[in-house]
């Protein structure tokens, strides 16, 4: 016995229907997960931005002499810590925030990363123990935003072909 060209036919439009609604469900979680994502990300880079421009603005402000008696580093090295911590609070939000060069925030925030291993380093260099942790938790988040905004990096990276044409 064959089917009925019409009862197979409205079957198909049926089961067509239904794909074509799994496939909108599927694309929905998909945006839903990638409007999460970017949310948190830019929680992310709201908090690290906040402590770096405090941190940083306090090591511009504070008197050079004062810096030298609280660390055992020179007070304009810390003072140029204190300027690359602005740069890089700036760095984290203004570029995406505008959409200008936005391969520059993760950028800014691996400098920062930087930053927060070299005071791992010198906590624990002088016996700060458990406040390091302080600071790989800063530097974690940091990571995060830079591996979460990596995707602006893409447009750094020179492929093959452009190589080939500029050796030409």
């Amino acid at each position: 016995m064959s089917p009925c060209r019409f009862c197979s036919s409205l079957i198909d439009k049926y089961v067509k229907a239904d794909q074509k609604r799994e496939q909108e469900q599927e694309g929905e979680m998909h945006r839903n997960h990638d409007h999460l994502r970017n949310v948190g990300l830019w929680v992310v880079q709201g908090v690290l931005a906040a402590l770096f421009l405090f941190a940083g603005g306090m090591k511009l402000i504070t008197p050079v002499e004062v810096l030298t008696l609280m660390s055992p580093f020179p007070g304009e090295f810390i003072r140029f810590i204190g300027a690359c911590e602005v740069l890089g609070a700036l760095g984290l939000v203004l570029p995406w925030a505008l959409g200008i060069r936005r391969e520059l925030t993760p950028l800014a925030a691996a400098g920062l990363v930087i930053i927060m291993i070299g005071a791992t380093v010198s906590t624990l260099a002088i016996g700060g123990g458990v406040l390091a942790l302080v600071d790989v938790v800063i530097g974690v988040l940091g990571a995060t935003a830079v591996c979460g905004r990596r995707e602006a990096l893409r447009v750094l990276r020179p492929t093959a072909p452009r190589l080939a044409a500029a050796a030409a």
